[in-house]
């Protein structure tokens, strides 16, 4: 295989003995570089989570501890701001909100307001404006992309993917593979850990490429990989994959807003990703996509009547602009990833998501990263604390080092405790997420989850599974 590049290491921070008490918690806190961030979101109360009428936040001052941004992110307050934007725009002048913008409105003209999102986006991915198109769904993305860049043939078929892909990313790979007449059973190879491990080594994906490079036609993986919340190494796969000819693509879905990225230096020739987890732009809300540059460039030497460009499935909104209402039906379509798209995008999404990415707009992907690596260690050091391995009712399945992981830990427990632990953690005003059988996953997010809630949440936690013995 030749040599394996390693990605970056991060110092893993290291706590001192009396690091366990909520007023170290408090110090931390008082230094967050990040700290300010919090009062731009909405903080469930624990009284707004249990209520079972609608309610406006705030029917108590005692903030819930809300873990599960990885699942979905809190409602930062300027998606409120963007939204009553967008409907007064369309309430005061119509139609012609398509081309006018306004003064003293957060949004421009709809018809540019994708591209506004691209652009807002971009460095959230590490792309070029122009490599990032704001459409549609995650999973319907990955649809549209593998239309475009799973090309089977009679020799190469193949489709390398996770063991254990999201559900829908799983179904979507499998339905492709179905639409060109194949069989998914031969033509799916999955990369997995080794048995009991959690953790998929790069040399073992590299190997797995090695075996079946002969024979496959795309390479599919996740970023972070959803259920331990390990981080794959990128930059080194993707380089791996493409010396071998082959076309490789990312779902984002957990890294994107979460870790890093550098999507156009590392080279890779597509991505997806949805809005409402990390990026906090509200359920089920506008995704987002990454074409290289290379992919999207439209060729007019042969005449401004032949565009020569990579196949895709055509829609109207992928044409270019300056021709789009010719209404000529003759498709010309735009240079870079917007040439992707397919629909009019909703423009209540893309307020939503703007309104969202007003927060990152003051911060960076590094800065957030340098939380994301304390919070995250802190969360595992205090879990760990006063234990011993033998008698943990619990494993840490995510990787302890920092440069393979966001901030999700995925939590293995002993059989038999997850409904009562989760049910503890619920009544206490906890918020984050089970994946049957045994796995709960934690999600402090940099952006507004504090130490102190992490301290919070593992003195519970911990006094919840003595409850399960």
């Amino acid at each position: 295989m030749g040599s394996i590049a390693q990605p970056l290491a991060l110092a893993k921070p290291t706590f001192p003995a009396e690091a366990n008490s909520q007023d170290y918690a408090r110090s931390l806190d008082a230094k967050d570089h990040m700290r300010s961030f919090r009062e731009r979101f909405i903080i469930p109360s624990k009284a707004n989570i249990k209520a079972k009428k609608l309610a406006k936040p705030g029917l108590s001052a005692d903030s819930s501890i809300y873990f599960c941004g990885n699942s979905l992110g809190l409602q930062p307050k300027a998606v409120a701001e963007y939204m009553q934007a967008h409907l007064d725009t369309w309430s005061s002048i119509g139609v012609h909100g398509h081309f006018t913008d306004l003064e003293d409105s957060p949004l421009t003209q709809w018809q540019l307001l994708a591209e506004h999102a691209s652009k807002q986006s971009a460095p959230i991915v590490g792309a070029k404006p122009e490599e990032v198109a704001i459409m549609g769904t995650l999973t319907a993305n990955l649809h549209m992309l593998m239309a475009s860049f799973y090309v089977p043939t009679a020799e190469k078929s193949k489709v390398i993917m996770d063991w254990k892909a999201f559900p829908s990313d799983h179904y979507a790979i499998e339905s492709q593979i179905r639409g060109h007449g194949l069989d998914p059973e031969s033509n799916m190879v999955m990369i997995g850990p080794k048995e009991g491990t959690y953790e998929i080594k790069t040399q073992d994906i590299l190997a797995l490429i090695d075996e079946h490079a002969a024979t496959t036609a795309l390479v599919l993986l996740p970023g972070i990989q959803y259920y331990t919340g390990q981080l794959f190494d990128i930059k080194t796969i993707t380089a791996y994959a493409q010396s071998k000819g082959l076309i490789i693509g990312w779902d984002l879905a957990h890294a994107a807003g979460n870790v890093p990225l550098q999507l156009h230096d590392w080279n890779a020739d597509f991505a997806a990703w949805c809005t409402y987890k990390y990026m906090n732009a509200g359920p089920g809300s506008i995704a987002g996509l990454f074409v290289h540059e290379r992919h999207g460039v439209v060729d007019y030497s042969e005449g401004e009547d032949k565009p020569k460009y990579r196949h895709r499935l055509m829609g109207w909104y992928g044409g270019d602009q300056t021709s789009r209402f010719n209404m000529d039906n003759k498709f010309r379509p735009s240079p870079g990833a917007s040439g992707f798209q397919c629909s009019n995008p909703s423009v209540v999404d893309l307020a939503s998501l703007c309104g969202a990415l007003s927060v990152f707009n003051d911060t960076s992907m590094a800065e957030i990263q340098k939380k994301t690596v304390n919070i995250t260690a802190y969360l595992e050091f205090l879990m760990y604390d006063g234990t011993n391995e033998a008698d943990r009712a619990f494993t840490i399945i995510t990787p302890a080092e920092p440069e393979s992981r966001g901030t999700q830990l995925s939590v293995l427990l002993k059989p038999g405790r997850i409904d009562t632990l989760f049910n503890m953690l619920d009544e206490a005003g906890i918020v984050c997420d089970k994946r049957k059988p045994d796995v709960i996953r934690v999600a402090p997010v940099p952006l507004y989850n504090t130490y102190e809630e992490v301290w919070e949440f593992v003195q519970i936690f911990k006094a919840a599974l003595k409850k399960c013995e």
